[in-house]
């Protein structure tokens, strides 16, 4: 068998782990231990046995499946599975399994196209025609560092490996039912809403406590807003009648501001309700799609060099610079989705020259006889040691609204912080 085409024993072999097996498709793995385990047909195909009336089971299941953008017939579909298939390969797909790689097999030899478990991951498997007449075979091994023998096994797979006339060219070159790579690497195949949409969940009872800790009167829990603040406009002193301090008194004009029926999260009092639109200014937008565009297309790529790199220099499990470069990957891949979701939830504030304190203003303050100067910003770019202040922290939500000669104030566990807004730029 030739270097690109070796089939699952060499591959595990490859990576300097013991083979074991093979079993039948549809029979049990004896392994209740940790590692990995390999798909293999009996002898290569020139092109996928994929049958037409499995896809279209599936397409019905998933009214929402959408190929490039839209709702795809079951050809369309077929034909886009199919230009991902190695002709000269007889390894279809390759897993991972934290506990029980007996277990992980069950599951996925129990697999409902488009169903979330047991094991979506593998379902382009059950889109073939006769699995069980085609000498399918399970091939396993037990290690304690799955994650890392599974991505050292996609190594050795695409090792030296050609793409096939008509294999889209940005694919990875992964056994044909993988999607994705430990490291974070997706399949290119243009296929979403794959699973069913994860069901809701019944809302919780409301259980809010607001507390502002010391320390916390310049804004720097941003979760905690409508905590005791009080604005005063320019007045003439009240010389009668009771005190009157509400929580905090905004002008309706003001852009940018929390809505009094939702609670410190955005959330509709008492239900979950949508995700809450996270407010932004043009350049924090900009900053964040800059970000995310070079975690994604350099630094991606350098921490996954680095993991291979890692990988070569001997027994994984024990290899700390391997386990530094999957840390780094792992803080990398998290923070991608942060801004991910950030940026889907965007909604850029229009700087209006109104002067009054919105989301973008820079604030000049006087607090105690000194000065100090705050720029108002959305949630997610907020810095208090840098001077950028939440529109939903404490202080920031006072200002918004506020004039030059306004004074707000704060009431924290150390006290009242009153504040003077000089100017509003």
């Amino acid at each position: 068998m030739s270097e690109t085409g070796r089939g699952a024993a060499e591959l595990l072999r490859a990576v300097g782990l013991l083979a074991d097996g093979p079993v039948r498709w549809g029979s049990p793995v004896p392994s209740r231990k940790p590692g990995v385990y390999l798909v293999e047909l009996g002898a290569p195909l020139a092109s996928a046995p994929l049958e037409l009336t499995l896809v279209g089971q599936w397409l019905e299941r998933l009214p929402g499946l959408r190929l490039d953008g839209a709702h795809p017939t079951s050809k369309a579909l077929s034909a886009r599975l199919a230009s991902f298939w190695w002709p000269d390969a007889t390894v279809l797909f390759a897993g991972g399994a934290e506990r029980s790689i007996g277990a992980r097999v069950a599951g996925l030899l129990s697999h409902v196209p488009g169903d979330r478990q047991p094991h979506s991951e593998g379902q382009w498997l059950h889109l073939l025609r006769g699995l069980d007449r085609r000498g399918i075979r399970i091939w396993w091994a037990e290690t304690g560092a799955p994650e890392e023998y599974l991505d050292a096994l996609f190594d050795a797979f695409g090792e030296g490996r050609i793409a096939p006339p008509g294999r889209p060219p940005e694919a990875l070159a992964l056994p044909w039912a993988n999607q994705r790579r430990p490291t974070g690497e997706r399949q290119a195949h243009g296929i979403t809403g794959a699973v069913a949409a994860e069901e809701p969940r019944a809302p919780e009872p409301e259980r809010r406590v607001v507390e502002v800790p010391a320390g916390d009167a310049d804004g720097a829990r941003p979760e905690e807003r409508n905590s005791g603040t009080t604005r005063r406009a320019p007045s003439p002193p009240r010389t009668s009648g009771p005190l009157r301090a509400p929580a905090i008194r905004r002008a309706s004009s003001t852009a940018a501001r929390p809505s009094p029926a939702t609670g410190a999260r955005g959330a509709p009092q008492g239900g979950r309700g949508a995700p809450e639109p996270i407010q932004l200014s043009q350049p924090a937008l900009d900053r964040m799609t800059a970000e995310l565009d070079d975690l994604t297309r350099i630094k991606r790529r350098e921490v996954v060099a680095r993991i291979k790199s890692a990988r070569e220099h001997g027994d994984l499990k024990e290899n700390a610079e391997y386990h530094a470069a999957r840390a780094e990957q792992s803080f990398l891949e998290g923070r991608v989705q942060a801004l991910e979701d950030r940026l889907r939830r965007a909604v850029v504030v229009e700087e209006v020259a109104t002067g009054r304190v919105m989301i973008g203003s820079s604030v000049r303050l006087e607090t105690d006889g000194d000065e100090v100067t705050y720029t108002i910003v959305g949630s997610a770019e907020a810095d208090p040691a840098a001077g950028r202040l939440s529109i939903v922290s404490p202080v920031g939500a006072a200002l918004l609204g506020a004039v030059a000669g306004s004074e707000v104030e704060v009431r924290t566990p150390r006290g009242s912080v009153r504040y003077r807004v000089l100017a509003v730029d």
